[in-house]
């Protein structure tokens, strides 16, 4: 692995500053690629331990938000903790475009919400474990546990074509993990498992 660049070591030290002063400390193996799942996903700040977490292992995560977001002052903040416009009606070229740009075997995470942050509802959106499957990035677990005031990695596996084994699977690993609101948090479960 090639040394970081000095954008990657400042945000290093940014992560490592702030979680220190937030009391929040990291645990678990840093994936090499991947499409992040961050959960129990039940607060904005769910999403910030989780990029402070990336940065402390000097990831900076793609993260693939709405381009309807990028606008006005919030667009360079966006740009700046890895943010990437996501064309929602032509998706496949984002991605595309993304995966042209890894390169070696350097840490390469495509992040997105499995869930929009804070909402409720009876499944999650599906575009993670598409997205895992269409580009054959493993799909990585990352978890906030607020209790114990953790955040850290989790397993990191394929996708495979039995979606219910696949999220039995998250199920299972989130199962014990609680988010800062744990009212909000929705059960993992995609609308294309099937029942029974």
């Amino acid at each position: 692995m090639t040394r970081p660049t000095a954008a990657v070591a400042v945000r290093r030290s940014i992560a490592r500053l702030v979680l220190r002063a937030a009391r929040w400390r990291t645990t678990g193996t840093v994936p090499q690629r991947g499409v992040l799942v961050g959960a129990p996903h039940t607060s904005n700040w769910d999403w910030v331990l989780t990029l402070l977490l990336a940065w402390d292992y000097g990831i900076t995560i793609r993260l693939l938000v709405k381009r309807e977001l990028f606008r006005g002052p919030l667009a360079p903040v966006l740009r700046a903790t890895g943010a990437i416009a996501l064309d929602r009606d032509h998706p496949g070229d984002t991605i595309r475009a993304l995966l042209a740009e890894a390169e070696g075997d350097e840490p390469f995470v495509i992040g997105l919400a499995a869930e929009g942050t804070r909402s409720r509802g009876e499944h999650w959106k599906s575009g993670f474990h598409r997205i895992a499957r269409q580009t054959g990035l493993p799909i990585t677990l990352a978890f906030l546990d607020a209790p114990s005031r953790t955040v850290g990695w989790g397993p990191t596996f394929p996708a495979s074509a039995d979606v219910r084994a696949d999220m039995d699977r998250v199920r299972e690993f989130y199962a014990d993990k609680t988010g800062i609101h744990p009212d909000d948090f929705t059960p993992p479960r995609l609308r294309e498992e099937p029942r029974g």
